[in-house]
């Protein structure tokens, strides 16, 4: 087990695993099968296909914060300097539109100062990455609820995570890699943390010479010290080395894709692929076969009866939800064109549809992430919904279930796990508790209806590829 810090003080206890919800785990080995009783079940109401959206940057707070049950709020806690020293004062949240045009720093330097040691104030002191100002009251906001309808609409009806927290304080790139296989784990000391020092690629395909940075487990942190950001390069790459869940669908026969933007090398939008950067995907044939480009083929599976089993679904940039992307509100519409056509396709009864917010985005949230961990983790909430016949009936007025359970990204790994009895990657996927509390798979399935939207799925289809990276960290 490994070890969890809490306000600046290591522990090794069960007590405080328990207290986090979820912890790092050991470097990665598969173990037993999985053992929910809806695995490989073979009648009409078993779950057969799971996709994973992952929209941008933003934390909870900053798309619910006012929303009818979850623990949101449009105040928050700022450092503010007075008479030569910093005091926390209360702050009002901006209510601001979807199509923000300032991108925020949301690198673990930033998460630690925002952390500020539980006291979630010190997010006025982070540093923008271009200019090095203080950000101040800028990640003090919160988006206007009527410019998100599809996704407060999907909340309403299905399923909310509250308590979903980012695994690792940091970017896009180890988030990325964190939801394939639960951490950046890659030798017993040390995880990957922040983007690699390329410019236009994430993995294989970086700059020759390019680093990442590393977080060792007493939390030091190793600027541009690690190895070149593919697989083969890292020191546990043996056999059983980084291991991703394509592992584990493969030993199982069972199919999978990850549609994403158009893969070009050299290009920004080629730094948008996390397993660009697991070798025996890249240099062998599932790089043709299992990466779906563009990202909008997966509509075109859902209506041609094609859906792989497992599905991860990576946005264009202009539909992600980045701040200063778009000029429309099109990430909330993206991810219901997805839903209805799952919805009203005869997958409906065997799906679960799971979207999810890669990290923070440098945004205000109030809640602090229940522990500490030795892998620059747990990082902030972030929002999580889930749309599937079997999602618990709540309390709302449309019957949206809000989970309270503490996740992390290796909750969302243990439950796709445990859909087919996969075994276990031995990341946090074992520290985890699963998403599946969010279910009852006892219940008759659930009718679907529709999620309003103001562009339709032949808008998307239509719509010309914005060629940009869906973020740069």
């Amino acid at each position: 087990m490994k070890k969890v810090l809490l306000r600046g003080t290591f522990v090794a206890s069960s007590a405080a695993l328990a207290l986090s919800g979820c912890g790092a785990a050991s470097a990665p080995s598969i173990s037993a099968k999985g053992t929910l009783p809806f695995a490989n079940a073979e009648s009409s109401g078993s779950i057969a296909h799971v996709i994973v959206m992952i929209q941008e940057n933003r934390t909870f707070n900053d798309l619910f914060a006012t929303f009818p049950g979850a623990n949101g709020t449009t105040t928050g806690k700022m450092l503010v300097l007075q008479n030569g020293k910093y005091v926390q004062e209360s702050v009002d949240l901006a209510k601001t539109s979807l199509e923000q045009t300032v991108n925020l720093a949301h690198l673990y330097v930033g998460y630690r100062t925002a952390y500020d040691k539980g006291a979630m104030d010190g997010f006025s002191l982070i540093k923008f990455n271009r200019t090095g100002q203080y950000e101040g009251k800028a990640p003090y906001r919160y988006v206007d609820p009527s410019q998100i309808g599809p996704y407060w609409s999907i909340a309403s009806q299905w399923g909310l995570a509250e308590k979903m927290f980012q695994t690792q304080g940091s970017d896009s790139f180890t988030s990325h890699q964190d939801l394939i296989r639960g951490d950046t784990f890659i030798d017993s000391k040390d995880s990957l943390i922040d983007p690699p020092t390329s410019p236009f690629a994430w993995g294989c395909d970086a700059t020759p010479g390019a680093k990442t940075s590393l977080i060792t487990t007493s939390l030091k942190y190793l600027s541009k010290q690690g190895p070149f950001p593919c697989s083969n390069k890292f020191p546990d790459y043996g056999s059983n080395g980084y291991q991703t869940l394509r592992d584990l669908l493969d030993a199982k026969r069972l199919s999978w894709k990850y549609y994403a933007p158009q893969f070009a090398k050299g290009q920004p939008n080629g730094l948008w692929n996390a397993f660009d950067m697991i070798a025996p995907v890249r240099y062998g044939p599932e790089w043709k076969h299992n990466i779906s480009s563009p990202e909008k083929n997966v509509l075109s599976d859902i209506k041609d009866g094609k859906l792989p089993a497992m599905s991860w679904v990576i946005p264009d940039a202009q539909n992600s939800d980045h701040p200063g992307y778009s000029k429309k509100d099109t990430g909330p519409s993206w991810v219901a064109s997805v839903v209805n056509a799952v919805g009203e396709s005869k997958y409906w009864d065997s799906t679960v549809v799971i979207v999810v917010w890669d990290d923070w985005g440098g945004f205000y949230d109030a809640v602090p992430p229940p522990s500490i961990d030795d892998e620059g983790g747990i990082g902030f909430r972030v929002p999580m919904l889930v749309v599937s016949p079997y999602v618990k009936v709540g309390n709302g007025s449309n019957g949206g279930y809000i989970s309270k359970t503490v996740y992390q990204f290796g909750s969302i790994v243990r439950f796709i796990e445990d859909v087919w009895g996969l075994g276990r990657l031995g990341t946090t996927d074992t520290t985890c508790k699963s998403i599946s509390d969010m279910f009852d798979f006892n219940q008759k399935p659930r009718k679907f209806t529709k999620i309003p939207a103001q562009y339709d799925r032949s808008f998307f289809l239509r719509q010309t590829p914005s060629g940009l990276p869906v973020d740069t960290e």
